[in-house]
């Protein structure tokens, strides 16, 4: 009976939840990194590593400071775990677009969504009225098992390998405030506007490095910290811009409608930031599919 009961034990597959949790700590080099991706605890991902290791008896992490590292036996499991997910989640996809051919979830980053994408929306429905598509605010890593099927993200984090990509806009930032504190926050010089030292910057805890890449990017020296506001999320510094508190770094795509409207004024231009927006999805779009006239939608505003 005990043979028997090991024979059972050696043709059963693994927790599918502990594979789960494998790939992403093993594609993250993170369990801190696979938990935040998983929407799950740092020690959820620890115990469902451990329980996989302890169920196949062999070694799958080696363990270095804050990072983890496959062992052999590891780089074999991820293959096999990063194929067989993968197929699942195309199938998924397909059998998804079967049933609703015509609907799409989208989620898109919440301040691009806010001031780029919904004003631009009535547009593509009164040119698509056939499809619904589900406008969704989500930011940094996600998962399409969860209902998602499109994502519109910043290349500012790690995403899957086997994930279709599509790059839809070059990310470019500059300051930008009110139009009649101009005078009062810029300057005139030979060369052009150049920021006064004194004027108050904006800062933000989401892009808490975007006063220091700007001035990296745009080949200037280093600045000292110069008092100003610091908000929660990166929409509210800007909105602090359109209001006069201060001067605060604004991506050209979710500034350029208060620019046209005179809201927000740019004395600088703006200067790319090596980063870009892109379009991601389990698999390459269909010929004809909702998801291709939505990206091919998405490309012609850019």
């Amino acid at each position: 009976m005990n043979g028997e009961n090991n024979s059972q034990k050696s043709l059963s597959l693994p927790s599918l939840t502990a594979l789960r949790c494998f790939e992403v700590a093993a594609r993250t080099e993170h369990f801190g990194r696979a938990a935040d991706e998983l929407h799950l605890t740092h020690g959820a991902i620890s115990r469902a590593v451990r329980l996989l290791e302890e169920d196949l008896g062999v070694r799958l992490f080696e363990r270095r400071q804050r990072r983890v590292f496959l062992t052999e036996a590891g780089e074999r499991l991820y293959r096999a775990v990063r194929e067989g997910l993968g197929g699942i989640r195309q199938t998924a996809q397909a059998l998804r677009q079967q049933s609703r051919p015509s609907s799409l979830v989208l989620s898109c980053e919440p301040t691009l969504l806010m001031r780029w994408l919904i004003p631009r929306w009535p547009a593509f429905q009164a040119l698509h009225p056939e499809l619904d598509v589900h406008l969704m605010a989500g930011g940094g890593a996600l998962s399409f098992d969860s209902g998602i099927d499109l994502a519109i993200r910043r290349n500012d984090f790690h995403w899957p390998e086997e994930l279709h990509s599509q790059l839809l806009f070059e990310e470019r930032t500059g300051p930008v405030c009110q139009p009649g504190k101009v005078a009062q926050f810029f300057e005139r010089r030979e060369e052009g506007w150049a920021l006064r030292p004194s004027a108050p910057r904006l800062h933000t805890k989401t892009r808490p490095s975007a006063w220091q890449a700007w001035r990296q990017h745009a080949g200037m020296s280093a600045d000292e910290e110069v008092p100003g506001q610091r908000f929660e999320h990166f929409y509210f510094s800007l909105q602090g811009a359109v209001a006069g508190l201060g001067v605060a770094i604004g991506p050209y795509r979710q500034v350029c409608d208060d620019i046209e409207a005179g809201l927000l004024a740019a004395p600088l231009g703006f200067v790319p930031d090596g980063s870009g927006y892109h379009l991601l999805a389990p698999t390459k779009p269909e010929p004809g599919s909702p998801h291709e006239t939505l990206a091919n939608w998405l490309h012609h505003l850019s």
